[in-house]
């Protein structure tokens, strides 16, 4: 997308000149004899970089322009000059201007300038979106066959403008997926705008992704970009966007399939390209029979559906991502621990509700609390809740402990533990009862239980 740069100039021939020179060099240029209709013109036409005189006949002169446009837009301006001086020259870079460039202008000056002025502003824009991004590694852990037709859907999509609608449950990682398709895609080298629908109050969510002009209201004191204009050219994440209310959903609408809006407080038409990723946990067919949730929308984002797989539909990857969150949470400062196969058994025989992100919180809470170098499948049954410590095929419909390179006093141990908390489940955890359904007396089951640590 060619980036577009506006010359504030009361000469003609200054004007013709420099548009000249910007599009033999691929730049689109626009043109105002005034700083009042530059300003406009940076509200209707969405500039990048502003070329801007000092000594304008105007109302406005240069100097209180320059101070407008970085206030109310932020953007990069050159000031230019035919009666330059040094003084001139360091009031206007004090005040906020990237360069000055005196008349008779040089080409290979301006271009210079101008293509410095674009690089700074987009560094300035990655860094800050970087920022506010979250941490995290762009890789998708797994080898299941649930990952690899993932990992096939997303290296086919992510090359091509379509738009993709991810959906998972809570913690499967689907701005993960996300980023995965930006950083395989043509946009990679521009960030990736990201907008968590669910985190933002619905009165601002407006503000948020189209942004605003000043005075539009309460606290809105100076103007300012929004997530579309951010994403201009590039990727656009709505996350949860399940969770928009159906008056932003019908703005939304309008925007994504006409490409233009206009500011909350403004009247000026924005046009923008953004290539849209959604993502959300909600069963949208059910929301739109509900009615919270538009079908139209629903059928334009969801040009091509990628489903994020459960963990309990994957359990064959937890060892890779075991080693994996390991690694990460060493690099954090935690002690690097290493997982027996009986914990990694263990750990496979859970349902994981919460998904990846349950798993990296347990083996968090696994290093932290557990002083050993090496973790066992008894420690991780310590800490598993009960529900998740059996699997199909033992009592009361789970399987036995892992018994791997353990002897028979151990064995026994592990067998006992099981056994008693699978009952103390099934009653509802009332000794009273699990005593008559095993056939101890009470005293005799809560000192059993007490030895075995399953109660304090």
């Amino acid at each position: 997308m060619h980036k577009r740069v506006l010359i504030i100039d009361d000469e003609p021939s200054i004007r013709e000149a420099l548009s000249g020179i910007l599009e033999d060099e691929g730049f689109a240029a626009f043109a105002a004899e005034s700083a009042e209709k530059g300003i406009e013109m940076i509200e209707e036409e969405n500039i990048d970089l502003v070329l801007l005189d000092i000594w304008l006949g105007d109302n406005m002169d240069g100097m209180t322009a320059l101070d407008r446009i970085l206030e109310r837009y932020g953007l990069p301006v050159i000031m230019i000059s035919g009666h330059g001086t040094i003084e001139t020259a360091v009031q206007a870079t004090r005040r906020g201007a990237f360069d000055f460039i005196e008349k008779p202008l040089s080409y290979d000056k301006i271009i210079l300038a101008v293509t410095n002025g674009l690089r700074l502003s987009r560094l300035e824009l990655e860094n800050r979106l970087l920022r506010e991004s979250r941490p995290g590694t762009v890789e998708l852990i797994g080898e299941s066959a649930a990952m690899q037709t993932l990992k096939r859907q997303i290296a086919m999509v992510a090359p091509t403008d379509a738009w993709v609608l991810i959906r998972g449950e809570h913690g499967t990682g689907k701005e993960l997926v996300a980023q995965t398709i930006h950083s395989l895609s043509r946009s990679a080298g521009q960030p990736m705008v990201e907008v968590n629908c669910a985190a933002i109050p619905e009165e601002l969510i407006e503000s948020e992704l189209f942004g605003h002009e000043k005075g539009s209201f309460t606290g809105a004191h100076a103007s300012r970009q929004g997530r579309f204009d951010q994403a201009d050219g590039g990727i656009l994440f709505l996350d949860e966007i399940g969770d928009m209310s159906l008056k932003t959903q019908a703005k939304i609408l309008r925007i994504l399939q006409e490409q233009k809006f206009e500011r909350v407080g403004g009247s000026r038409t924005i046009k923008v390209s953004v290539r849209v990723l959604a993502a959300t946990n909600k069963n949208l067919e059910k929301e739109i029979e509900d009615g919270t949730f538009r079908a139209d929308l629903f059928w334009r984002l969801n040009v091509v559906p990628i489903v994020v797989p459960p963990l309990r539909e994957r359990l064959d990857d937890i060892p890779l991502l075991v080693d994996s969150i390991m690694q990460h949470q060493a690099g954090r400062g935690l002690a690097a621990k290493s997982f027996s196969e009986c914990a990694l058994t263990a750990m496979m025989g859970h349902s994981w509700p919460g998904n990846v992100r349950e798993l990296r919180n347990f083996i968090e809470r696994l290093a932290i609390m557990c002083r050993e170098d090496r973790i066992t499948g008894e420690q991780v049954g310590l800490f598993l809740p009960p529900p998740a410590r059996t699997q199909a095929g033992g009592p009361g419909g789970g399987q036995a402990p892992c018994y791997a390179g353990v002897d028979f006093k151990e064995a026994k141990r592990l067998f006992e533990r099981e056994y008693l908390q699978q009952k103390l489940l099934e009653n509802d955890n009332n000794i009273s009862r699990t005593a008559e359904m095993v056939g101890l007396e009470r005293s005799h089951l809560h000192k059993k239980l007490k030895s075995l640590d399953i109660i304090q």
